[in-house]
């Protein structure tokens, strides 16, 4: 097991145990919320079947333990909604509100029907409304800014219920009452005291216990910090820390005291790594963020994390990683904190050590990946313990866990314009990783994002090699899902980006991408012409095996066109190209293609005498699946040429080599595979340094 999985495995042994007891008070807000499920809405009242879900509120004030009560309430009924429980945080760390697509996108994942990437927030929340239409599920949506958030996300299912959670009333979502959160009961507000301080402390001053709880205002996020405060001095009274605050001449919210409290309390390194965790991205933070933040080791930042969590300042995450959430009430306040206590170019300085610890642990991530050959062992054995990952299953589960916090990274970095390089620099290990452990369609939606924050940053800086690669990547993604004259806009001003950076692999890719989007649109006279202007950058260039390729491109235009002469003519030049390359199966493919335009164009004796060659060719390169496709093709030609005998030998032919086929465990379809129309690999980020 490496440095890494003995720190893990150790971090999560060691954690603090969660406190003991069911959840505190609230019975009155839990009884009214479950009264509202059942209460009559104004639609039924009206005569009218209720068209969409209820929505329950919760409203208070950050701290107020409004998340908490959600999920309680949540827990009682969720036996009552048998299609399961979505979750989604409306809001992030800073109070920033998240976008509705995000929102939709997060929500449609839970359910296993991810949109599209690149799809509009319109097309999102109906792709979620119709994922919900037949379902029993329930929502929560924690932290919403405002109604307009929710309303989109509302699903149009009566059977649905949708759990809402805001500082305020959501004005103009119909139906809707709120229930508001004060501070808890005096006597859950002891009990909560009690579960930090022990009993006894409690027992022999009840008067002082329930005096703190005032001074608290029974909000339970100033509970829990005042609770881990006492439970890290067991011989303080609590009558000690009620007169502190008492008589704290500050005028600032009680949370706001209680924390600076407790942070003025801890050792002067403690509370310098508790301040810079403001600057994590979505609020989570594991060992190598706090690590990265605070400029000390992996082991100490497990040690810092572990005290942190039992003051109550930290939330463990249940997951396959030891995971910290800082409380959203806290975030504030401790970026406040980290203002004042900090220079401008510290808190700098502590965000480029993260993002270089994410490109260090990408990297990672991603050279687990490939070890086929020597030189890729010897990279990764060069990667330092601490963040080599043991297995490639390892390095998944975590960029799984740690993909919303990296693109959150890679968000703040692109905002922040200060950072630029090393924003793209984890943008583009980024990419890699995704890739390379979940692949370029699961991880399109991601990539989509990606690619458009790259695009930001390259306009920002003037940087038109990066812009083509950008626009490029997501030209693609536009033409791979349906958006062809968007992806077309896209390729144009590719080309024209590539041209102004003097890339003749980025004009290429986007005069060969123009074409293929002509095509798809149904023009292909300028496909053709756009496949042309392509290949004469290759031959110029001396790019024979691309030029093949290209030959192949502009003869499907000609076929879908009609033209057939021409066809064959860039078929044969094809051939030549992939003689002179000495591409076996490629020359065994363009013949195939040639053979069936030679058909096309009422040729057969011809289309036969290059299906038998084509047939010896695909023989050579030991293409079982195009060698069956060609005998089925000389069996069709055969019938047409009245010799039903010969058809039928050539079809046992082929049965026989895609039953052999089929037991190798490799699925044959019938058809050839048409490598000239197969869609240009992805363009890379050209700025990152080679050594990434």
């Amino acid at each position: 097991m490496t440095d890494q999985a003995v720190d893990q495995e150790e971090a999560r042994l060691s954690e603090p145990p969660a406190p003991e007891g069911h959840f505190l008070g609230r019975t009155r807000e839990l009884k009214e919320l479950g009264a509202d499920i059942e209460r009559t809405g104004l639609d039924t009242l009206a005569g009218r079947k209720a068209p969409r879900a209820r929505v329950l509120l919760i409203a208070g004030r950050p701290g107020s333990g409004r998340t908490a009560l959600a999920e309680e309430f949540v827990r009682q009924v969720a036996q009552r909604y048998p299609d399961g429980v979505l979750r989604a945080r409306l809001s992030d760390p800073d109070g920033t509100p998240v976008p509705v697509e995000r929102a939709a996108r997060d929500l449609l994942g839970a359910l296993g029907a991810p949109g599209p990437a690149g799809a509009a927030e319109d097309e999102l929340t109906e792709a979620l409304r119709t994922a919900l239409a037949d379902r029993r599920a329930l929502l929560l949506l924690d932290d919403a800014t405002g109604a307009e958030q929710v309303d989109a996300l509302i699903p149009d299912a009566p059977d649905c219920l949708v759990v809402a959670v805001s500082r305020g009333p959501l004005t103009g979502i119909s139906d809707v009452r709120p229930c508001t959160l004060g501070g808890l009961d005096t006597k859950s507000a002891v009990e909560l005291l009690t579960r930090y301080t022990g009993s006894v402390r409690v027992t022999v001053d009840p008067r002082s216990a329930e005096s703190l709880a005032e001074i608290c205002e029974g909000q339970p996020a100033a509970l829990t910090l005042a609770g881990g405060w006492l439970a890290a001095r067991p011989q303080t009274a609590v009558s000690d820390l009620a007169k502190r605050l008492h008589t704290d001449p500050d005028d600032a919210p009680t949370l706001a005291r209680v924390l600076t409290l407790v942070h003025d309390g801890l050792p002067a390194s403690t509370a310098r790594t508790l301040r810079l965790l403001s600057q994590a991205p979505a609020g989570t933070v594991d060992a190598h963020t706090a690590s990265a933040l605070a400029g000390c080791s992996v082991k100490a930042a497990q040690t810092v994390l572990r005290e942190l969590a039992a003051l109550g300042l930290l939330r463990p995450v249940a997951g396959p990683l030891p995971e910290y959430d800082i409380p959203g009430c806290l975030h504030p306040l401790l970026r406040a904190l980290a203002e004042a206590g900090e220079r401008p170019a510290e808190l700098q300085l502590a965000r480029a050590r993260l993002l270089e610890r994410d490109v260090r642990l990408l990297q990672s991530c991603r050279a687990v990946t490939e070890t086929d050959t020597p030189e890729a062992r010897e990279k990764l054995q060069a990667i330092p313990p601490p963040l080599r990952f043991p297995t490639p299953d390892a390095a998944a589960a975590w960029l799984t866990a740690r993909r919303p916090a990296l693109l959150a990274a890679a968000r703040l970095a692109v905002a922040d314009g200060e950072l630029d390089n090393l924003a793209r620099r984890l943008m583009s290990q980024l990419v890699r990783a995704m890739v390379a452990h979940f692949g370029t369609q699961a991880a399109a939606p991601d990539l989509y994002g990606i690619h458009g924050l790259v695009l930001d940053v390259a306009e920002r800086r003037g940087l038109p090699r990066e812009k083509a690669a950008a626009l490029l990547n997501l030209g693609d993604v536009d033409a791979q899902t349906g958006r062809t004259r968007a992806a077309l806009a896209r390729y144009r001003t590719a080309l024209d980006a590539g041209r102004e950076a003097n890339d003749p692999y980025a004009a290429g890719r986007a005069m060969e991408s123009v074409g293929g989007a002509h095509q798809e649109l149904g023009d292909h006279d300028r496909a053709a012409d756009w496949f042309g202007r392509a290949l004469s950058q290759r031959l110029a260039r001396g790019e024979r095996a691309e030029a093949a390729r290209l030959y192949g491109r502009i003869a499907t235009a000609h076929t879908y066109a009609g033209r057939y002469g021409e066809a064959q003519r860039n078929w044969r030049a094809a051939l030549a190209g992939y003689r002179k390359e000495g591409d076996i199966a490629a020359h065994a493919r363009a013949l195939s293609e040639l053979a069936r335009v030679q058909e096309y164009a009422g040729r057969p004796e011809e289309s036969l005498r290059t299906c038998q060659e084509a047939v010896e060719w695909a023989r050579r390169a030991e293409d079982t699946r195009l060698q069956a496709a060609l005998q089925l093709r000389l069996a069709d030609t055969l019938d047409r040429l009245g010799d039903p005998t010969a058809a039928r030998l050539h079809r046992a032919a082929a049965e026989r080599m895609l039953e052999e086929e089929a037991a190798t465990g490799t699925a044959a379809d019938g058809e050839p595979a048409e490598a000239d129309s197969a869609s240009p690999d992805a363009c890379e980020i050209r700025s990152a340094s080679k050594e990434d």
